[in-house]
């Protein structure tokens, strides 16, 4: 999991700077979340896992345990507040 960075993307001459954060290969564009879901028991007792719906797209983070599931979605949430 990787904190709140800053890219510079420059469309048609403007600069427009994405907060993004990464979690398990995705980087997330933190303006584009919409919801994330609580942590459960994932499927066929997979380990736990919470979902992260963003606009057009829900994406499904699962973990070993309900301690890192926990911890991942609470650094989610922390650096979605901070980005606003």
């Amino acid at each position: 999991m990787t904190l709140i960075t800053c890219k510079i993307i420059t469309l048609s001459g403007s600069l427009n700077c994405m907060k993004i954060y990464d979690l398990k290969g995705y980087t997330l564009v933190l303006d584009k979340v919409v919801f994330v879901s609580a942590v459960f028991t994932a499927d066929h007792e997979e380990g736990k896992q919470f979902n992260v719906r963003l606009v057009g797209d829900l994406l499904k983070f699962k973990f070993p345990t309900h301690e890192e599931a926990v911890l991942a979605r609470q650094l989610l949430i922390k650096a979605i507040k901070e980005a606003n």
